[in-house]
């Protein structure tokens, strides 16, 4: 009987020391964290035609049936001095930049999708009419883009954000050859981002 009581008592100690052990042990104590993915939430600058004394003009991708696509920089950080520029359509975001002029005079600025296919970029002023968008000439590295009026008079092309800040959209040149790069297929000129 001494004996049963004796082991109950070691069992009982045994089972307090355990106990309070873990409970102090810091392994024991540490709460559970969950691994947590940052989210990066993403702003979207509208990309617009600018000149002194006028109204903006939309600039809108514009396939071959003449829907009109969003045409967006997008931001996904706090620093805003360089952003893609994409074009928005059916679910997609497609590379929009400067392609071969071949014999053209200026180059023509398309949004390219997964086949090759081109797509116009285009400035829409408030009646509708439409005014081609190019790279029109280079400094350095930068290539200027305009959208040209019927008088041939330039507008400026920019991105605003939702809070009116605003960048200006060019074609940048990382290689002094002619063509660029290639995407999808197709040889192009620059590329094309909304810089500070």
């Amino acid at each position: 009987m001494y004996s049963a009581k004796l082991s109950a008592v070691f069992a009982l100690f045994f089972y307090l020391s355990s106990f309070f052990g873990s409970a102090q042990d810091p392994v024991m104590m540490k709460p559970v964290e969950e691994d947590k993915e940052e989210t990066v939430s993403e702003i979207f600058w509208e990309i617009k035609a600018y000149k002194i004394f006028e109204t903006l003009l939309d600039v809108k991708a514009i396939d071959k049936y003449g829907k009109m696509h969003e045409i967006r920089a997008i931001q996904n950080s706090e620093d805003v001095s360089i952003l893609d520029v994409k074009a928005f359509i059916d679910g997609e975001r497609l590379p929009v930049k400067l392609i071969i002029k071949n014999n053209e005079r200026y180059y023509p600025l398309k949004a390219i999708d997964s086949e090759g296919n081109l797509i116009d970029i285009k400035a829409v002023t408030a009646e509708g009419k439409i005014l081609p968008v190019k790279g029109v000439s280079k400094t350095g590295n930068v290539v200027h883009l305009r959208a040209i009026a019927e008088d041939m008079s330039f507008y400026d092309i920019i991105a605003m954000s939702p809070d009116t800040k605003f960048n200006h959209v060019k074609g940048i040149k990382m290689t002094d050859s002619p063509v660029e790069a290639i995407v999808n297929g197709v040889s192009i000129f620059a590329h094309v981002k909304s810089i500070k």
